[in-house]
């Protein structure tokens, strides 16, 4: 499939990012995808039948074309399980601070992919797009075979040269600026930096591979959404701009988070996944990220209960608090005025370059 296959997918070059967690709700994919964008509901997290269920819930709101992300099943070693037993004794003070046991770290590692890839194969959405890694050749060539558009996650040119020579049909080109999970292929800290920025990243990606580009990260307007089609990426893809909308499904602490003067950064951190994340930087954050070893997704499972506990409790310095480097630029706004809202910014800021257009 082509460029002219991926913006037919939605009437503006605007993607809502696929939020794990809660945050993608079925409400939001459905708003987002009548305005004209395209929505994502997220797969990470999920049973399969539970993300079968909210397939049906999108279906049932609209009509228009939809995507769901998958996690790929971790595929190096399992984490060190000493590694993850010192980090557990050293959350036993948040254990007891929020009256809630650790979780157990020996649950499923693959994120029920295979039980996933089956449903989206034998009931086919639009898009599928996949983080932490490319899918097999098999794989994208199934999806190839029922229709659907292909889309895989990357961080480096050469995480995007492995997607083209696999079989995808585009990349999502991730900065750094990008709030949530890095998608990196491999979860090395040796390779722990802050990384690339979305432009460069554009740039290198752009010069290495042939395939449509989704940019990803820090995406709050339309003057960006402009500068990145600028840069060579044929679509732009917003998480955080939607974590404010009312559709959303993400914790209205974590709402009032994104624009509260109390949080004055963000960071990456693995202290709630094992995994690097950006988000805004918590009491959590500072007391556990620098110790919080490279074991995903155990101490995702490890800090599950902690996080759902400080919820509960209404104290958003445990939680994970998931935010792009532009949190500060959120509003509050119904997703499908949002989408209006951007698509206006972005005819503006392309009103000045007169070949390009917003559809």
């Amino acid at each position: 499939m082509s460029t002219t296959a991926l913006n037919d997918l939605s009437r503006f070059p605007i993607v809502q990012a696929p939020m794990a967690g809660g945050a993608s709700s079925p409400e939001l994919v459905g708003a987002v995808c009548a305005a004209g964008a395209l929505g994502f509901l997220a797969g990470g997290y999920k049973t399969a039948g539970g993300l079968y269920q909210e397939i049906k819930q999108v279906r049932g709101l609209t009509a228009r074309p939809f995507g769901v992300n998958l996690f790929l099943p971790e595929s190096g070693r399992p984490a060190d399980p000493a590694s993850v037993e010192v980090y557990r004794h050293q959350l036993a003070g948040e254990a007891t601070w929020y009256e809630t046991p650790l979780g157990e770290t020996d649950d499923c590692r693959d994120d029920a992919y295979d039980a996933k890839l089956a449903i989206l194969l034998e009931d086919p959405v639009r898009v599928v797009s996949f983080t932490f890694g490319c899918p097999a050749p098999e794989v994208l060539a199934s999806f190839a075979r029922v229709g659907t558009f292909t889309i895989v996650t990357v961080t480096s040119a050469e995480e995007a040269l492995a997607a083209q020579q696999a079989g995808a049909n585009a990349v999502c080109v991730q900065g750094a600026e990008a709030g949530g999970h890095q998608g990196t292929f491999r979860d090395d800290p040796a390779d722990d930096a802050p990384g690339t920025g979305l432009l460069a990243l554009l740039m290198l990606v752009r010069e290495s591979v042939a395939l449509p580009i989704v940019a990803a990260g820090g995406i709050m307007r339309g003057a960006q959404i402009a500068a990145v089609l600028a840069a060579g990426a044929d679509a732009a893809q917003l998480g955080t701009a939607f974590l404010c909308c009312p559709e959303s499904g993400a914790h209205p602490l974590h709402k009032r988070a994104l624009t509260d003067p109390l949080y004055t950064r963000t960071a990456l951190t693995r202290a709630f996944t094992g995994r690097p994340a950006r988000g805004l930087v918590n009491r959590f954050v500072r007391e556990h990220g620098p110790y919080a070893p490279a074991a995903y997704p155990e101490i995702h499972h490890l800090t599950a209960p902690i996080r759902k506990a400080a919820a509960t409790a209404g104290d958003a310095q445990g939680m994970s608090l998931w935010a792009g480097q532009g949190h500060r630029l959120a509003r509050e706004l119904p997703a499908g005025q949002l989408v209006e809202v951007l698509a206006a910014e972005l005819d503006t800021a392309l009103s000045e370059l007169p070949h390009r257009s917003a559809s």
